[in-house]
């Protein structure tokens, strides 16, 4: 299909107004896509691939829409209400809307996604390994679908934007992303060639915001914005991770990105008061996230932490009287199942995934931060000497803080205070 003119070159940028679905067109010639300027060498790397997968024959009748989701859990959760209006703003039937995810949500799919086609990858390996890449690749060329919908802010150009465009569809619909110096020549290359840029909003505008701008820009009609849901089954953990007893708390004190993780001295804190008060403490996180050792002869406090699967931890965490997490994918997990969540959170890039709104923050959820004057950092802090330091802004928030959130949740559901 012929691509519609756009009005970019390749050494412009669009700009940026206060319209949030207002649409960026760019324009780049045949002659700079053939030999685009400013491109990283792994993307020179897999080009041959991308190519081949591209123009790949497909001989079937296309049909359905693809919605690329190259998240973490989190941004998963974030993103799932939202797709329960895809089959009315695209006019297709739910059972032809597939799901192009990732495989570190894809244990709870079935359950997440019911309804709908799901094609999950190693995000990591596309990336990375040629073969891989082609092998992926020629699986999303071969969906053979009408429209591909590729609607994350922050994003990789290489794997999501080039995923969008190995498909081939008929239509591609991408938002406009968060661009910056290292990424710019990429992104211009795959956006000069999309039919539809959707602008969501600029920083830091809300993710569940942005997706509901996004749609209600296809859809033609105002979506308005829902907080976060999922659908999960109400079941006991099993008996040999977590025995019936006393009333528990679930404390998440790990994290992919060491600096967010609250000082697990605190937690630790934390977890004496719940105990004062009656509580189970449980302890859970990835193998790999686990920020230490939790010292205690006290049998009401169970260290699980790389000792579950991801449906037993949402399991755990649907029973719990209270969750207490870092900024993390189970933070959002716990939130959207109903449980009773209190987020730690620091100010890398604050309100963009948390804190939520007020308007679309459920009742169960409550955030605790320290506000700081170099919030909004992205993550790139100037106040720690190592990547193996705290943030600072995390650090600074205080058990006495988290302690007046935690009580507040409890007695909303007759809890001790």
């Amino acid at each position: 299909m012929a691509r519609k003119n756009k009005t970019m070159t390749a050494d412009a940028a669009p700009q940026q107004t206060d319209n949030t679905h207002s649409v960026h067109p760019f324009r780049t010639s045949w002659f700079w896509r053939l030999m685009p300027s400013g491109m990283r060498r792994r993307w020179w790397l897999f080009r041959p691939v991308d190519l081949l997968a591209r123009h790949f024959p497909v001989f079937q009748k296309k049909r359905g829409v693809l919605v690329v989701r190259m998240d973490g859990i989190g941004d998963m959760v974030l993103f799932r209400r939202s797709l329960d209006h895809y089959a009315k703003a695209f006019g297709v039937d739910q059972s032809d809307i597939t799901i192009l995810g990732c495989e570190s949500w894809q244990p709870i799919a079935d359950e997440v996604f019911a309804g709908y086609r799901l094609l999950a990858i190693n995000e990591h390996k596309y990336a990375r390994r040629m073969f891989y890449r082609l092998r992926v690749s020629l699986k999303v060329r071969l969906l053979g679908v009408t429209v591909c919908v590729n609607d994350s802010y922050f994003r990789r150009a290489l794997m999501a934007d080039s995923l969008a465009w190995v498909s081939g569809a008929d239509k591609i619909i991408s938002s406009l992303p968060y661009i910056g110096e290292r990424n710019r020549q990429e992104f211009l290359y795959y956006l000069s060639q999309v039919d539809q840029i959707i602008n969501t909003g600029y920083y830091p505008v809300h993710e569940i915001e942005r997706h509901y701008h996004f749609l209600s820009e296809v859809a033609g009609y105002e979506i308005t914005p829902e907080p976060p849901h999922i659908s999960w089954p109400d079941r006991a953990p099993p008996a040999n991770l977590l025995a019936p007893g006393d009333a528990y708390a679930v404390f998440n004190p790990g994290s992919n990105e060491y600096g967010r993780r609250w000082p697990l001295a605190k937690y630790q804190e934390l977890a004496i008061k719940l105990r004062e008060r009656g509580l189970r403490v449980v302890f859970v996180g990835g193998r790999n996230e686990k920020p230490g050792d939790v010292v205690s002869e006290d049998p009401g406090i169970i260290d699980l932490m790389g000792k579950t699967n991801l449906p037993q931890l949402l399991d755990i965490m649907k029973g719990a009287a209270l969750v207490v997490s870092n900024d993390t994918g189970p933070a959002h997990l716990s939130i959207a199942i109903g449980a009773p969540t209190l987020v730690v959170v620091g100010g890398g890039h604050f309100g963009s995934f948390v804190p939520y709104p007020d308007a679309i923050r459920p009742a169960n959820a409550r955030f605790v931060y320290q506000e700081m004057d170099c919030y909004h950092c992205f993550w790139r802090c100037p106040k720690r000497d190592s990547k193996f330091v705290v943030f600072p802004c995390v650090a600074a928030v205080q058990v006495d803080q988290a302690w007046a959130e935690a009580l507040k949740l409890l007695s909303r559901q007759g809890g001790p205070e």
